[in-house]
C-alpha cells in the first residue's frame, strides 16, 4: 500500500497513513522513506529564522570562527573581527570529538559561557556542537543553533532529543553518509517535534587522499531537489588546507548553497584544533569580498 501524508493533519512526531481507497483534502503522495524533510510535504523552500538571521532566503549566510574556543582572549578578538566584517553568525566548539583521545577536547561548560559573553558584547548569533545528552541541554541553553556533527549524524538517541531541544539544528553530513541517510537522519529530529533544520555538506570519505574530505557539490542542488530545508556548505572540514577554502567556498555558493561555515583563526599557527584548514583575519576578509561576488552573479547577497 503506498503511504501518503495529511499535509495539514500531520504534526511532528506523527505521520499518518492512509488506504489508498480513502479521500482526505490536501493528501500528498509520499515515496520516499523521509517525508517531513521532503518536497512532497513542503513543496515550497523552508526558510529557518534564527533570530534576525534567515538561512534559506535571499541572502547566504556566513558561519564563522574558530574550531574550537581556547581562550577568551581568542574568542573575543574573533567575535570583534567578525561584527566589522558582517558574520552574523560565530561557530566555536565548546565539546571537541576528536579523533585521538589525547587531543584537545575542548573548555566545555566555561566555552559555552564565554560564547554567549561575545554574543552580548559583538551581538553575532552562535552556533557549537552537542556531543551527546548532557552537552546537549548545556548547548540548548547558551547557543542559538545546536550543531550535530558528522560523527554523530547516525546518532539516533541523540537525535531524538535533539527534535526535542527547542533549538534550530546544524546536522553535518556524516563523513561515509548517502544523501538519502543524510536526510533520513534530518527526519528522526522533524519527526520527534523540530522542523528547523538546515542541513550542511562538509564533506565525504572518497579515495582521494590530497584533500581531508571529498566536497560533494553536487549534493546542493540534488538535496535542495528533494528537500526544502536550505542547505549549506562547510569547505573547512572538506578542504583541510586554508588555500583550497575559498575556491570551495565559490563553488558552492555558484551551486546554490544558502551559507558557509568557515573556521577563522587569530594565529592558525597556534591553534589548538584544526589549524591549517583555519583561515587567518586577513584571508576571511578577502573570502567575504569574492563569495560576495558569487553571490550577487547569482541573484543573491551576503
Amino acid at each position: 500500500m503506498e503511504a501518503f501524508v495529511l499535509r495539514d493533519a500531520v504534526k511532528p512526531g506523527r505521520v499518518s497513513q492512509v488506504g489508498a481507497t480513502e479521500t482526505a483534502e490536501a493528501v500528498v503522495s509520499a515515496r520516499k522513506p523521509y517525508k517531513l524533510v521532503s518536497r512532497d510535504f513542503h513543496p515550497d523552500d523552508s526558510v529557518i529564522q534564527v533570530g534576525p538571521v534567515a538561512f534559506g532566503g535571499d541572502k547566504v549566510i556566513v558561519m564563522s570562527g574558530p574550531c574550537a574556543v581556547e581562550s577568551r582572549e581568542q574568542l573575543m578578538m574573533t567575535a570583534e573581527f567578525m561584527q566589522r566584517v558582517g558574520v552574523p553568525v560565530m561557530r566555536g566548539g565548546a565539546y571537541k570529538p576528536r579523533t585521538s583521545p589525547y587531543s584537545f577536547q575542548g573548555m566545555r561548560l566555561d566555552g559555552l559561557k564565554m560564547l554567549a559573553e561575545a554574543r552580548e558584547r559583538y551581538g553575532v548569533l552562535i552556533v557549537t556542537e552537542a556531543v551527546d545528552h548532557e552537552s546537549l541541554a548545556n548547548v540548548a541553553e547558551w547557543a542559538d543553533i545546536v550543531q550535530i556533527g558528522a560523527r554523530n549524524m547516525q546518532n539516533f538517541e541523540l537525535l531524538k532529543a535533539v527534535g526535542q531541544c527547542g533549538r534550530p539544528v546544524l546536522l553535518k553530513r556524516g563523513m561515509a553518509a548517502t544523501i538519502d541517510e543524510w536526510l533520513l537522519a534530518a527526519e528522526y529530529i522533524a519527526a520527534h517535534g523540530n522542523l528547523n533544520i538546515i542541513l550542511c555538506e562538509r564533506g565525504i570519505r572518497t579515495y582521494e587522499t590530497k584533500t581531508r574530505n571529498t566536497l560533494d557539490i553536487s549534493a546542493v542542488p540534488v538535496v535542495k531537489q528533494l528537500s526544502h530545508l536550505p542547505v549549506v556548505i562547510d569547505p573547512s572540514h572538506a578542504a583541510g588546507q586554508w588555500q583550497w577554502v575559498l575556491p570551495l567556498a565559490r563553488a558552492g555558493v555558484a551551486a546554490g548553497a544558502d551559507g558557509l561555515i568557515i573556521e577563522t583563526h587569530p594565529n592558525p599557527a597556534e591553534a589548538l584544533s584544526d589549524g591549517p584548514q583555519s583561515l587567518n583575519f586577513r584571508h576571511m576578509e578577502e573570502l567575504m569580498e569574492e563569495v560576495g561576488r558569487v553571490a550577487r552573479a547569482v541573484g543573491r547577497t551576503l
